[in-house]
């Protein structure tokens, strides 16, 4: 029988939506069929939640992962302090305690006791109220779960909506001097290899954005697009990595043209997340690929303004437990291939063709 995914969920910021939607997820007793849960947090701030809003979930409190028992939802008690609960309120111990189970969840992880990581929403501002440097959620994960050689990718889904993110948490003035050809070649080989590996796809398709406004129409306007991007969209081709660009989003957006990819990558945190939202309607799940380590949020914040009411909805928290239950499947599935090298041999017969005949043309020069 194959063996149980162990889920590890942190609690989040104590003020927010984070308990609501964790025990709400868990009201339906078939998922504890497809995972053994274990949530990160104070199982004193978990009761005043469930209590607040009548949510019926019942779990045990557990010291630790490795006493965390199949079909039960478990929480670890992460927290020697009496927090307080005040709802949609930025402060300093919220901060701390959201911390506070992280760190609880990382170490465990390290040591084995979950495979897959799933963190419900924190607030950056109580992290920094605390005294607590965040300097993004990729760097956090590759930093506490990566290897030396591995280089952390953010990658935002709802369903076959998958927009990867070259640079976050950078300012606009650096954006420019940070997006070279050697980042962009890095990152979107890291991303093909997701859409391989991680989501089942055997010939992914990248539709890759253009950093200005009007790429292709005004070469004044075209710099980085000419000199960066299509550089490295040219060797990726070498590679028989499928990416296409520079397109404009509106170009993307026109006739629905990004349903005809497998994946899109975007050039800074603001473009991707702004077009994957208007798509997604604040719906979905950011997943950290480019490491051995599974991990997967929410895409939505703390959600101050639903904190307290009841009415929050955990679809999003559900969703990236599904995706990361998916993914390790998923990669159990090619480790196991990749010791069977017979099973690895076959290949992909699709032409690009017939895909890309039915997009609208884009503007000149802007298909490479």
């Amino acid at each position: 029988m194959e063996n149980i995914i162990r889920i590890g969920i942190t609690q989040g910021d104590i003020n927010g939506v984070g308990w609501e939607v964790a025990l709400k997820s868990f009201q339906d007793v078939t998922m504890l069929e497809l995972c053994t849960p274990i949530i990160y947090g104070s199982p004193k701030v978990a009761t005043y939640h469930r209590k607040t809003m009548d949510i019926q979930t019942p779990f045990s409190i557990v010291n630790s992962a490795a006493e965390a028992e199949d079909e039960v939802l478990s929480v670890v008690n992460c927290s020697d302090d009496e927090a307080k609960v005040e709802f949609a309120k930025t402060d300093a111990e919220a901060g701390k305690a959201a911390w506070n189970a992280m760190q609880r969840a990382f170490e465990e992880y390290r040591d084995g006791l979950t495979d897959v990581l799933v963190m419900a929403p924190f607030n950056e501002l109580s992290l920094k109220q605390a005294g607590i440097e965040y300097c993004g959620l990729a760097n956090l994960i590759q930093q506490e779960l990566g290897e030396s050689d591995e280089v952390a990718l953010s990658v935002l889904v709802k369903d076959d909506l998958r927009v990867a993110l070259a640079t976050e948490n950078v300012p606009m003035k650096n954006v420019v001097t940070m997006l070279t050809p050697e980042l962009l070649k890095e990152k979107i080989a890291i991303f093909n290899q997701s859409l391989k590996v991680d989501f089942g796809i055997d010939a992914p398709r990248i539709a890759v954005l253009s950093l200005n406004p009007t790429s292709g129409m005004n070469d004044a306007l075209n710099q980085e697009e000419l000199e960066v991007i299509k550089p490295a969209l040219e060797e990726l081709a070498v590679q028989r990595i499928i990416c296409y660009g520079p397109y404009s989003v509106d170009f993307l957006l026109e006739t629905r043209n990004f349903t005809h990819f497998d994946g899109i990558f975007a050039m800074y945190y603001d473009q991707g997340m702004g077009l994957f939202k208007a798509l997604s309607m604040n719906e979905g799940v950011r997943f950290v690929t480019g490491l051995s380590a599974i991990c997967a949020t929410p895409v939505h914040g703390v959600e101050y303004e639903l904190a307290g009411k009841g009415i929050a909805d955990e679809s999003s928290l559900r969703s990236a437990i599904y995706l990361g239950i998916d993914v390790y499947r998923n990669r159990t599935r090619e480790e196991e291939a990749l010791m069977n090298p017979l099973r690895k041999q076959y290949y992909d017969k699709r032409d690009d063709s017939d895909k890309l005949k039915q997009m609208a043309e884009p503007e000149e020069d802007t298909l490479l």
